[in-house]
Protein backbone atom coordinates (compact mmCIF):
# COMPACT_ATOMS: atom_id res chain seq x y z
CA UNK A 1 0.00 0.00 0.00
CA UNK A 2 2.89 2.56 0.73
CA UNK A 3 4.58 2.21 -2.65
CA UNK A 4 1.22 2.10 -4.99
CA UNK A 5 -0.53 5.24 -3.19
CA UNK A 6 2.72 7.35 -3.15
CA UNK A 7 3.66 7.71 -6.31
CA UNK A 8 0.47 8.63 -7.88
CA UNK A 9 -0.05 11.71 -5.06
CA UNK A 10 3.72 12.85 -6.31
CA UNK A 11 2.31 12.64 -9.89
CA UNK A 12 -0.38 14.94 -9.42
CA UNK A 13 1.30 17.71 -7.46
CA UNK A 14 3.18 18.34 -10.71
CA UNK A 15 0.63 18.67 -13.36
CA UNK A 16 -0.85 21.24 -10.86
CA UNK A 17 2.34 23.49 -10.98
CA UNK A 18 2.19 23.48 -14.56
CA UNK A 19 -1.07 23.73 -15.10
CA UNK A 20 -0.56 26.76 -13.00
CA UNK A 21 2.56 27.69 -14.63
CA UNK A 22 0.80 27.25 -17.85
CA UNK A 23 -2.35 29.52 -16.86
CA UNK A 24 0.00 32.61 -15.46
CA UNK A 25 2.01 32.56 -18.71
CA UNK A 26 -1.18 32.51 -20.76
CA UNK A 27 -2.71 35.79 -18.61
CA UNK A 28 0.63 37.28 -19.02
CA UNK A 29 1.05 36.83 -23.10
CA UNK A 30 -3.40 38.14 -22.79
CA UNK A 31 -2.20 41.22 -20.65
CA UNK A 32 0.42 42.13 -23.24
CA UNK A 33 -2.04 41.71 -26.44
CA UNK A 34 -4.55 44.35 -24.46
CA UNK A 35 -1.58 46.50 -23.33
CA UNK A 36 -0.91 46.61 -27.08
CA UNK A 37 -4.44 46.97 -28.45
CA UNK A 38 -5.11 49.57 -26.14
CA UNK A 39 -2.34 51.79 -26.54
CA UNK A 40 -2.67 53.88 -29.92
CA UNK A 41 0.84 55.62 -30.44
CA UNK A 42 0.15 59.02 -32.08
CA UNK A 43 0.10 58.77 -36.09
CA UNK A 44 3.79 59.64 -37.45
CA UNK A 45 4.05 63.54 -38.86
CA UNK A 46 4.46 63.17 -42.61
CA UNK A 47 6.47 65.78 -44.78
CA UNK A 48 4.90 68.26 -46.30
CA UNK A 49 6.15 70.32 -49.21
CA UNK A 50 4.52 73.73 -48.43
CA UNK A 51 6.70 75.75 -47.21
CA UNK A 52 3.94 77.77 -45.18
CA UNK A 53 2.65 74.08 -42.77
CA UNK A 54 6.07 74.00 -42.06
CA UNK A 55 6.85 77.21 -40.81
CA UNK A 56 3.57 76.90 -38.32
CA UNK A 57 5.42 73.21 -37.18
CA UNK A 58 8.78 75.54 -36.83
CA UNK A 59 7.18 78.47 -34.68
CA UNK A 60 5.34 76.42 -32.37
CA UNK A 61 8.74 76.16 -30.60
CA UNK A 62 9.01 79.68 -30.60
CA UNK A 63 7.71 82.48 -27.89
CA UNK A 64 4.68 83.26 -28.76
CA UNK A 65 5.70 87.28 -29.49
CA UNK A 66 8.69 86.19 -31.42
CA UNK A 67 5.66 83.27 -33.41
CA UNK A 68 3.82 85.75 -33.87
CA UNK A 69 6.58 87.70 -35.60
CA UNK A 70 7.42 85.09 -38.13
CA UNK A 71 4.25 83.89 -38.98
CA UNK A 72 3.66 87.97 -39.84
CA UNK A 73 6.27 87.99 -41.66
CA UNK A 74 5.49 84.56 -43.46
CA UNK A 75 2.13 86.38 -44.53
CA UNK A 76 3.29 89.79 -45.87
CA UNK A 77 5.95 87.46 -47.99
CA UNK A 78 3.46 84.97 -48.91
CA UNK A 79 2.63 86.18 -52.35
CA UNK A 80 6.38 85.96 -53.29
CA UNK A 81 6.83 82.78 -51.54
CA UNK A 82 4.08 81.22 -53.01
CA UNK A 83 4.68 82.44 -57.12
CA UNK A 84 8.47 81.16 -56.23
CA UNK A 85 7.66 77.28 -54.78
CA UNK A 86 4.93 77.08 -57.28
CA UNK A 87 7.81 77.66 -60.26
CA UNK A 88 10.06 75.33 -58.14
CA UNK A 89 7.76 72.84 -58.34
CA UNK A 90 6.91 73.23 -61.86
CA UNK A 91 10.44 72.85 -62.88
CA UNK A 92 10.39 69.76 -60.55
CA UNK A 93 8.06 68.42 -63.10
CA UNK A 94 9.35 69.51 -65.76
CA UNK A 95 12.43 67.21 -65.13
CA UNK A 96 9.73 64.18 -64.52
CA UNK A 97 8.47 64.63 -67.64
CA UNK A 98 11.82 64.57 -69.64
CA UNK A 99 12.47 61.23 -67.76
CA UNK A 100 9.43 59.64 -69.06
CA UNK A 101 9.54 61.10 -72.86
CA UNK A 102 10.58 58.28 -75.24
CA UNK A 103 13.30 59.05 -77.30
CA UNK A 104 15.29 60.56 -74.45
CA UNK A 105 16.77 63.76 -74.82
CA UNK A 106 19.62 64.88 -72.64
CA UNK A 107 20.09 68.34 -73.92
CA UNK A 108 16.26 68.98 -72.44
CA UNK A 109 16.82 67.41 -69.51
CA UNK A 110 19.78 68.93 -68.21
CA UNK A 111 18.03 72.41 -69.53
CA UNK A 112 15.04 71.29 -67.20
CA UNK A 113 17.61 70.37 -63.87
CA UNK A 114 19.53 73.98 -64.93
CA UNK A 115 15.83 75.30 -64.64
CA UNK A 116 14.88 73.53 -61.05
CA UNK A 117 18.02 74.94 -60.18
CA UNK A 118 17.42 78.88 -60.94
CA UNK A 119 14.00 78.20 -59.51
CA UNK A 120 14.85 76.52 -56.10
CA UNK A 121 16.95 79.22 -55.56
CA UNK A 122 14.57 81.80 -56.35
CA UNK A 123 12.08 80.11 -53.75
CA UNK A 124 15.21 80.15 -51.16
CA UNK A 125 15.98 83.63 -51.53
CA UNK A 126 11.96 84.49 -50.90
CA UNK A 127 12.01 82.26 -47.90
CA UNK A 128 15.42 83.63 -46.32
CA UNK A 129 14.38 86.94 -46.79
CA UNK A 130 11.54 86.55 -45.14
CA UNK A 131 13.33 84.70 -41.92
CA UNK A 132 16.03 87.52 -41.91
CA UNK A 133 12.97 89.95 -41.52
CA UNK A 134 11.61 88.13 -38.99
CA UNK A 135 15.25 87.86 -37.12
CA UNK A 136 15.64 90.95 -37.20
CA UNK A 137 12.41 91.85 -35.26
CA UNK A 138 12.47 89.16 -33.32
CA UNK A 139 13.97 88.57 -29.60
CA UNK A 140 17.44 87.46 -28.62
CA UNK A 141 15.65 83.81 -27.10
CA UNK A 142 13.15 83.74 -30.30
CA UNK A 143 16.60 83.83 -32.43
CA UNK A 144 18.43 81.16 -30.75
CA UNK A 145 15.08 78.59 -30.63
CA UNK A 146 15.31 79.34 -34.09
CA UNK A 147 18.84 78.36 -34.54
CA UNK A 148 18.60 75.28 -32.12
CA UNK A 149 15.07 74.22 -33.95
CA UNK A 150 16.18 71.00 -35.65
CA UNK A 151 18.34 70.53 -32.57
CA UNK A 152 15.24 70.55 -30.25
CA UNK A 153 13.02 68.46 -32.40
CA UNK A 154 15.91 65.81 -32.66
CA UNK A 155 15.92 65.66 -28.77
CA UNK A 156 12.21 65.88 -28.25
CA UNK A 157 11.82 62.79 -31.27
CA UNK A 158 14.25 60.55 -29.11
CA UNK A 159 12.97 61.49 -25.79
CA UNK A 160 9.66 60.12 -26.88
CA UNK A 161 10.67 56.76 -28.05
Amino acid sequence: MTATHFTPAQARTTPRWLLLGSLALNLFFIGIAIAMAVRHPPPPRTWDRDIFVRTERLAEGLPKPDRDILLQQMQANRPAIEKTQSEYRAAQESIRDNLRKEPFDINAMRAAMNDTRVARQAFDVAVQNAFASAAQQMSQSGRTALADWRRNRDRAGRDKQ
